[in-house]
């Protein structure tokens, strides 16, 4: 057998190992770095978008004005997935440098952004920060695949959704908190109380992510993953091949999951540019004041769906456990998507956060179910390169959300935002439904031994 047949080979194996069973406590802070990406990300979709208006952006340019969001996830998340899965520094480990550098960038944008002045420099620090997220998110999936036997993959994936829940609540809660007690704004019209959200963001971005890697020791690899990482080239083009090989050699059942997966991102993102738009549109008047209205509303709004979010994740580990992954995940976007075609429709402000509870509940599988059905589907030496390409699933349907719902917006749409809320609904359903055409992958037991078994399809 030739060397790159054997280093082929090597990379399609799964190293079957015992890994210690760890506490829930132990599990809750070894997620604790996901709380603070997670708050960014929280910025991202409540107050961007509110700051390219307040410093005058067009609403129909709002999808091609978060293109960074797609194209970094595209770009960097396979490259950090593959580079992490060949990594490992006896000192610095394997997944824990990545969580480090991107960190450190989330708090520096985080802390500039409210002090831009133009769009163009809103964007150029949304492309760094996005960057920086990427970074730090990546390796994260990766890193519960690393550490937790199979038994307990459901309760850190759904770890990840309930620090998801929390960070983005307290990114949602802190700006209509804020927005009481602080006044003023900045000379470019962005209101302080926005810049405390942020501040506060950037607190939280490296505060949490320092406790994740200080207190949480990674498994050194087996010799056999030793020597599947020995066998990967180093270099980009290596790494670009890798990648490319891993599409190549994707299971059937996780290129089905990135069918759903279109449906599904493209859905919420168009949900994230557009329920502040339809807030004020619905709920407040069209004045200065009842724009700045709708921002903390929608933060509010937000923040509750996360509440949600947090409350039912560890229900969904019982729920996905007895009834199936997939089954739990199509009800969840189903309710989701029930949620928001009534969102539209309501006038009191109170009233919007029933059908919210749907959304909620559909975020917290979002982030956690399908990725336990997910590394069930791949090779344990790939974990990291495959995290990339899932999110890759998630980040294309961005991509295209953000060339083409401007045109659909206004030529089908009508430039209403409560049309674009609908919409977000239908494709929510349509994934919904998807989910029933995926053949769920069996549950892989605890083991005693350390051998090296080929995954099927490969």
């Amino acid at each position: 057998m030739s060397a790159d047949a054997a280093s082929s080979n090597l990379q399609k194996m799964s190293i079957v190992r015992t890994k210690p069973l760890m506490s829930m406590p132990q599990i809750l802070v070894m997620n604790l770095g996901f709380f603070g990406i997670q708050y960014s990300f929280g910025m991202q979709q409540t107050a961007v978008n509110p700051v390219y208006e307040f410093l005058g952006a067009n609403p129909a340019d709002l999808p091609i004005l978060n293109l960074a969001g797609p194209i970094t996830g595209l770009l960097i998340q396979p490259l950090i997935g593959a580079w992490s899965d060949r990594t490992w520094s006896p000192r610095w480990g394997r997944r824990k440098p990545f969580f480090l550098i991107g960190a450190i960038g989330c708090s520096l944008c985080l802390f500039l952004f409210p002090f831009v002045t133009a769009v163009w420099m809103a964007v150029l620090l949304l492309w760094l920060l996005d960057a920086s997220n990427n970074t730090a998110m990546e390796p994260y999936r990766a890193f519960i695949a690393d550490k937790l036997p199979p038994s307990q993959l459901g309760k850190g994936f759904l770890a990840q959704s309930f620090f998801t829940g929390l960070g983005i609540t307290l990114a949602n809660l802190s700006l209509f908190v804020f927005q009481i007690f602080i006044k003023g704004a900045t000379e470019a019209g962005i209101p302080y109380w926005v810049v405390g959200s942020f501040m506060l963001g950037a607190v939280c971005s490296i505060a949490s992510v320092l406790v994740s890697v200080l207190r949480t020791p990674e498994i050194p690899p087996s010799p056999e993953e030793l020597a599947a990482m020995r066998a990967n080239k180093s270099g980009l083009g290596a790494t670009l091949r890798e990648i490319g090989e891993a599409i190549r050699d994707m299971p059937v059942q996780l290129r089905k999951l990135s069918v759903v997966y279109f449906f599904q991102w493209y859905g919420m993102t168009v949900y994230w540019q557009f329920i502040a738009l339809t807030i004020a549109q619905t709920l407040f008047p069209s004045t200065q004041e009842g724009k700045e209205q709708a921002v903390a509303w929608t933060g509010l709004v937000n923040g509750w769906y996360n509440i949600v979010t947090f409350s039912v994740a560890f229900a969904l580990v019982a729920f996905a456990r007895k009834r199936g992954a997939k089954l739990v995940h199509c009800v969840c976007l189903l309710l989701a998507a029930a949620g928001l075609m009534i969102v539209p429709s309501i006038g009191n402000q109170y009233l919007i956060f029933i059908p919210m509870i749907g959304l909620g509940i559909a975020w917290a599988s979002i982030m956690g179910v399908p990725y336990i059905m997910a590394v069930r589907m791949i090779p344990s030496t790939r974990f990291g390169v495959y995290m990339g390409i899932i999110n890759m699933m998630i980040v294309v349907p961005m991509l295209v959300q953000s060339v083409s719902f401007g045109w659909i917006y206004t030529h089908l749409l009508g430039d209403n935002p409560s049309n674009a809320i609908r919409f977000a609904a239908v494709f929510l359903a349509i994934a919904g439904v998807l989910m029933l055409w995926i053949k769920e992958p069996r549950i892989v037991r605890d083991v005693d031994d350390v051998t090296a078994m080929p995954m099927a399809g490969h």
